[in-house]
């Protein structure tokens, strides 16, 4: 059987016409990087939003705003930053394991990883004879068999999984930026206008981090946007209506 035709049998997709084919279409180590940016961002400026506008709906003082404003980013980043290491340094950990665990394994029971590999590939089309040219290739150079097992069998890819510290440093700044958007109006303006400016630059920067999601996720970019304005700004609106009311209450 010739390689040609053992490879032939893999199903194939709908090719993706020339135009929309960008180099870093199959790229996962970028997205190691961009996804703890983008998304501690977003929460960075959704959260201090909602925080800034819940106390500014109690119609506190413009100084306890700000106060509550440094305390939620300075809390929300450090958290950020310190839960995105731990979750992938834990990834780290889980793929050093297991990478051991299957180095072992090929050479304890080689029999064995190669029944399970051939069973992978006999419930995805091949034939069993298929799958066992395809595994004796593969098994011809034991790194490769390591990777595929790790892939297969766990569903681990070390190429997905970034740096520990490039994320939570990431995250960190990411948030940090994100939570200054609702904040800072407050640090240059008082009153109505320190409110206004404070709202509306959070939405323009809740569009713009909805594109920057679109980007990642290949979703139309008006779509992600709107679906951004429209989750932050219901934040927003909940935790300023909750803060009116306990405003109102309190006599604040």
């Amino acid at each position: 059987m010739t390689q040609g035709t053992l490879f032939s049998r893999i199903p194939r997709l709908s090719p993706v016409p020339e135009s929309e084919v960008s180099p870093d279409l199959h790229e996962t180590r970028a997205t190691g990087v961009l996804r703890p940016v983008v998304f501690g961002a977003n929460d960075g400026l959704v959260s201090n939003l909602a925080l800034v506008m819940g106390v500014a709906g109690a119609s506190a003082e413009p100084s306890v705003i700000v106060l509550a404003g440094i305390a939620g980013l300075l809390a929300g980043a450090f958290s950020m930053g310190v839960g995105e290491y731990i979750s992938v340094q834990s990834q780290r950990e889980l793929l050093d394991f297991q990478d051991s665990f299957q180095r072992r394994q090929l050479r304890e029971a080689p029999d064995q990883e190669r029944a399970i590999l051939e069973e992978i590939y006999r419930s995805r089309g091949f034939s069993s004879r298929e799958a066992a040219a395809f595994v004796d290739r593969v098994f011809a150079e034991p790194e490769h068999a390591v990777a595929l097992l790790l892939h297969e069998e766990v569903g681990l890819d070390a190429r997905s999984i970034g740096s520990p510290l490039s994320a939570a440093i990431g995250s960190f700044l990411a948030f940090t930026l994100g939570a200054l958007v609702p904040l800072v109006p407050y640090l240059l303006l008082s009153g109505q206008a320190a409110f206004v400016t404070s709202l509306g630059a959070s939405l323009a920067a809740l569009a713009l981090l909805g594109y920057g999601i679109s980007r990642l996720t290949r979703r139309s970019a008006l779509f992600s946007s709107v679906r951004q304005v429209l989750l932050g700004g219901t934040a927003a609106a909940v935790t300023y209506a909750v803060g009116r009311l306990i405003g109102v209450s309190t006599g604040m």
